[in-house]
Order: structure tokens, then sequence, then C-alpha cells
């Protein structure tokens, strides 16, 4: 790996976190010069950075005023809890309908424990990154090739917004056991159990976000 893509990987690793850990919130502006010299990288990876995780959906790029933190309005919010309500049910109901080998079970299960720790640690931001990893490997496990592109541009609300940062540990903990629950109804490949909990998971997911607003 060359010296500029490591400074690049770098670049995008620490504001990624910034954003999922809220030290960087929805709509701050993300200046190149500063986090070069907040980083001790030059100008050239942070701007390839912002630029990655403008793909990724995690920052806008603004012609002639430099970059930002994505943010939503209310309704941009209503709009991407109901569009997961109604398509990751269905995916964890395809996931269950299909059939996942042993393989794929045990690595929903693992990605559920990494998660379980690194919220009993309280390291909120890798609860985020383990939490997006969990839902693309169910959107995956889905078998729908479109799946992924339908949704990569919603997935990314509560993570910038930093909802796990809000959560009591009981909020927390059902997050977590919605998880469990659902791999559960998966590898009993029981449909519409995996897609009612799902439901219920996307649900309360947004209920805690509206109730902290």
């Amino acid at each position: 790996m060359s010296a500029v893509r490591r400074a690049t990987d770098t670049a995008y690793d620490a504001v990624r976190r910034m954003i999922l850990s809220g030290t960087a919130a929805p709509g701050d502006r993300l200046g190149e010069s500063e986090l070069a010299e907040r980083l001790g990288l030059s100008r050239t990876p942070v701007r390839e950075a912002l630029q990655r995780l403008a793909a990724d959906g995690l920052v806008e790029v603004l012609p002639h005023r430099g970059a930002r933190v994505v943010a939503w309005t209310d309704a941009d919010l209503a709009e991407i809890f109901e569009l997961r309500s109604l398509l990751e049910p269905y995916a964890a109901a395809r996931a269950a309908r299909t059939g996942l080998d042993e393989a794929t079970i045990a690595g929903l299960r693992d990605l559920c424990a990494a998660t379980e720790d690194a919220a009993a640690r309280g390291d909120t931001a890798e609860v985020a990154r383990l939490n997006s990893r969990f839902h693309a490997a169910l959107i995956d496990a889905s078998g729908n090739s479109r799946l992924p592109g339908m949704l990569s541009s919603v997935m990314h609300a509560p993570l910038i917004l930093g909802t796990f940062h809000r959560y009591d540990p009981a909020t927390m903990a059902r997050s977590m056991g919605h998880h469990r629950e659902v791999v559960d109804a998966i590898a009993a490949r029981d449909p519409e159990w995996a897609a009612s909990v799902m439901r219920s998971h996307v649900r309360a997911a947004a209920a805690a976000l509206k109730e902290d607003q």
C-alpha cells in the first residue's frame, strides 16, 4: 500500500470516527486545512477522505464552500425511517425464507457479541460502526441484489445523529436484544418472526431519536 493511500485511510478513519462519535455534529463544517493540521497530514489525503465519506453518505461536499457533515430535517428523518421499516423487515424475512448457512449465522452472532462488548465499554462510535455492519450483512443475506443500493442512502442517519450516544442502558439493551432475536428468527427459518422483530427494531430506533429531539 502506498504512503498516500495509507494517509487517506488514516484521514478517512479519523473523520468518520469524529462524525460517528458526535465530535463533528450534523451541519458542522469540515475544513481541509483544519483537518489536515489536526491529523498531521497534508490536504490531499484529507480531500480524498472527504470524497470517500461523501460517497458513503456521511458528508456533503459543497462547490466553493468545502465540506460539512450531512444534516436532515424532521421530514427527511420521517421518510428515512419509513423506508427502513418497509425494506429491512422484508430483507430479514427473505433471509429467513432463503435460509443461511451456519458460517453466515455464526458471523452474525459474532457481530452481535462484538456490538454488545463495545456497548459495555461505552464506545458508541464502535457500536455505530458494528451496527452498520450488522444491518448491511442482513441486507446482503437477503439475496436481493437491489436492496443494498436502495438502502445505502438512508442507513447513515442514526449514525450521524449519534443515536447510540443518546441511548440509556435499557434502550441499548433492547436494541442489542433485537439483533440477537432477528438472528434467532433467521436461524429458525421463520420469516414472519424475523420481519416482526426487525420492524420493531427500526421503529424503536425512530422513537428513541424523536424523544431526544
